[in-house]
């Protein structure tokens, strides 16, 4: 019972984006914003059988979510995702940046490919996402449901200031999250 479990409902109709939530951490998150009343887009690249799981369980235990695709490092991609939530909510009032992936290999073996692959993904991503979110918060004004325009958490990592062999594109992308 996702709603059950936070009877005070401190983010009772707000409207909750997770980029990444199709699995681990993201579907985490989505619950728990679900769980504490946020209605819910559950964003996914690919895979949309699993977002639609988990779509389907918030729904059927009270909640009130969305399942929308779209890679974060596509700018077409963000404008449609952002359109989606916007159309079917009314309103956007958290953003959760947490999509990302990493792909390991020596920087002497690394191909600007999977370079710039990761850095698209983990940090363009962010910026993509973040920026449509203050451009969708600053549109419709404050809203009652807080005392914010809007609300953005950009997830990082431990690997944001401990380097990892085989992970220069990663812990460069959670470094720039962190500044």
């Amino acid at each position: 019972e996702i709603v059950a479990r936070y009877p005070q409902q401190p983010l009772k109709n707000q409207v909750a984006l997770v980029t990444g939530a199709n699995s681990g951490i993201g579907e985490g998150v989505a619950r728990y914003l679900s769980g504490a009343g946020a209605k819910v887009a559950i964003n996914y690249v690919v895979n949309p059988e699993s977002a639609n799981a988990i779509m389907t369980d918030i729904n059927e235990n009270g909640g009130d979510a969305i399942a929308v695709q779209g890679d974060v490092s596509s700018e077409a991609d963000v404008l449609r995702m952002f359109g989606d939530v916007v159309t079917h909510f009314g309103a956007l009032d958290i953003l959760i940046n947490n999509a990302g992936l990493q792909r390991d290999s020596r920087i002497a073996d690394m191909t600007l490919a999977q370079w710039n692959f990761v850095i698209g993904v983990n940090l363009t991503g962010q910026f993509l996402c973040a920026r449509e979110a203050v451009r969708q918060f600053k549109k419709q004004g404050p809203r009652a449901l807080s005392t914010s325009l809007g609300k953005i958490v950009c997830m990082s990592s431990v690997h944001e200031i401990i380097p990892w062999a085989t992970h220069v594109n990663y812990a460069s992308s959670k470094g720039g999250i962190k500044l």
